[in-house]
């Protein structure tokens, strides 16, 4: 079985986490010595996912969203220590990957995401961190509505209706995706004259924008639209190193 420490190698080579400047650590951030047999992905770092990837038997949890953000206390906080109390009850290492798994062209967030709609991918924009995050896309012929292009999201991201702002054209044949909470790149889609615009979470700014700009704008939910990055590192790890992938989705509404 690998070491951790070869995985995180490997991870932090594919998704070129040098290449970013971002807020938080990416790549390993609580380490131990246990070789990897049972990997468990989920796309936050809370109690639950913890302390379920504890119940897995989890040697490594991999997140987008980890424990140490710029900005929050330095001291070890009650909210902190028990977040890494499973980990460290149970020998567990994890590693989170943020920007980085957001960007990357082939298993990032929003390329998935693009993937999953059935758009052809034209370019890259919205700047994060020193390097484009966000997927500017087509799709064939004559594009679609916004209800067509409402059930697609809806149906890729499991069933949960996005928010819509209907600003724009009767036809949809371009679209802008920042996966997360990205409202303001928005900005970045209008300066391309895209149709739509599809992010995570919104902000209240957002239905002015889109209705004065004339763009669509749609908001799928910070967290069901950043599942798609980090469930596809574990399946890639369990192919390459022949390791057990668990992906433990907790609900989040937001």
């Amino acid at each position: 079985m690998p070491a951790i420490s070869e995985i995180v190698d490997h991870l932090d080579r594919l998704l070129e986490v040098d290449a970013f400047r971002d807020y938080c650590p990416n790549g390993l951030q609580v380490p131990t010595d246990a070789d990897v047999q049972t990997i468990v992905t989920g796309v936050s770092a809370n109690v639950d996912l913890l302390d379920r990837a504890a119940a897995e038997g989890a040697d490594l949890v991999l997140v987008h969203h980890g424990l140490f953000w710029r900005g929050e206390p330095l001291e070890i906080t009650p909210l902190k220590r028990r977040r890494l109390a499973p980990l460290f009850a149970a020998d567990i290492g994890l590693a989170a990957y943020h920007l980085p798994l957001d960007g990357h062209p082939e298993h990032g967030n929003n390329a998935l995401i693009a993937a999953g709609l059935g758009a052809t991918t034209e370019g890259r924009f919205a700047e994060q961190g020193g390097r484009p995050i966000g997927v500017h896309v087509r799709f064939a012929g004559d594009g679609l509505t916004i209800d067509e292009l409402t059930e697609r999201v809806q149906a890729l991201v499991g069933g949960r209706a996005p928010l819509v702002v209907a600003g724009g054209p009767e036809r949809i044949r371009t679209l802008g995706i920042v996966s997360g909470a990205a409202t303001d790149d928005v900005h970045g889609a209008i300066d391309l004259g895209l149709d739509a615009f599809l992010t995570g979470e919104p902000a209240e700014r957002a239905f002015s924008i889109a209705r004065d700009a004339g763009i669509h704008f749609l908001a799928a939910g910070h967290h069901a639209t950043e599942t798609f990055g980090v469930r596809r590192l574990g399946e890639l790890l369990e192919r390459e190193y022949g390791i057990r992938h668990v992906f433990v989705d907790v609900p989040n509404p937001i």
